[in-house]
């Protein structure tokens, strides 16, 4: 009997997989994926590791997946949104910031700092992992490592890519480097390109307003319509409705086996 595989979970969904050697999972529908096979997508399920053994972000997605934390060994999460859900109470240490506008960045410092001191794993998570979660983990990086907010954004970035700050969240981190340094440093190799000030609503496939309509473009030849085709010239008197010729007789014909009779009080029947 072949050996239950129980140390890798799917990359996709987060399930344990029944079996090894690369059979389909039962419970999800995929598959342990080989080495050589392993992508971005595969593995999108896990969050990103900061700090080796200590500091990991991700998004609500990533905080949903208990199973994946468990493996590996994160223990306490921080909650960026007041609006997410802190889903397993009995599992995990939460801490939640309570202002939705702005971060407060001493407060979850606080909170991670202890979670170094106890050598815990942390997750720090927002909604998508790319904007608000991010500045906390850059916020801290300034605090604790004593780094410039240029270099704890890079940082951050290279060990995330999707990370993907908006202007306002940039001020703050730039206004508590200003309070952490006492000045803004401005020679900052790769700016940030920050997210647009209004998110698009969703798009349906209908064309913007401002956007030209577009003209449908219609075959130049096409079929002469039923109305102007010209009219087909057949006299009237070539057709013929009556069975019985009237006009020539045929000898031999069984038509003409019974002639009319001339008298008249005999009426000839229509042969329509």
């Amino acid at each position: 009997m072949r050996k239950r595989e129980r140390e890798n979970p799917c990359g996709v969904c987060g399930h344990y997989h029944k079996y090894e050697e690369g059979e389909v999972c039962g419970i999800c529908g995929h598959r342990i994926p080989d080495s050589s096979e392993k992508s971005s997508i595969q593995v999108s399920a896990f969050p990103s590791e900061i700090l080796p053994e200590f500091v990991y972000l991700g998004s609500y997605d990533n905080a949903s997946r208990s199973e994946l934390l468990k493996t590996q060994g994160i223990s306490r999460i921080l909650n960026t949104v007041p609006a997410c859900q802190n889903l397993y109470k009995n599992s995990f240490t939460y801490h939640c910031l309570k202002d939705e506008k702005t971060l407060q960045f001493e407060d979850a410092n606080q909170f991670l700092e202890q979670c170094e001191r106890d050598k815990a794993r942390v997750l720090v998570h927002c909604m998508s992992g790319r904007n608000r979660s991010p500045a906390v983990v850059i916020a801290y990086l300034m605090k604790s490592r004593g780094w410039r907010l240029a270099q704890s954004y890079q940082w951050v970035k290279e060990r995330r890519p999707p990370v993907q700050l908006s202007q306002a969240v940039y001020e703050q981190l730039q206004e508590y480097e200003l309070k952490i340094f006492g000045s803004v440093d401005s020679s900052n190799p790769t700016p940030p390109i920050f997210l647009p000030t209004a998110a698009p609503l969703f798009n349906i496939g209908f064309p913007k307003i401002n956007d030209p309509v577009p003209v449908p473009t219609f075959n130049t030849v096409s079929a002469p319509s039923i109305f102007e085709r010209s009219a087909i010239n057949i006299p009237p008197h070539e057709f013929t409705f009556q069975a019985i010729p009237t006009q020539k007789d045929i000898s031999g014909s069984p038509l003409n086996a019974n002639p009319p009779s001339s008298n008249a009080s005999d009426i000839q029947m229509d042969s329509s």
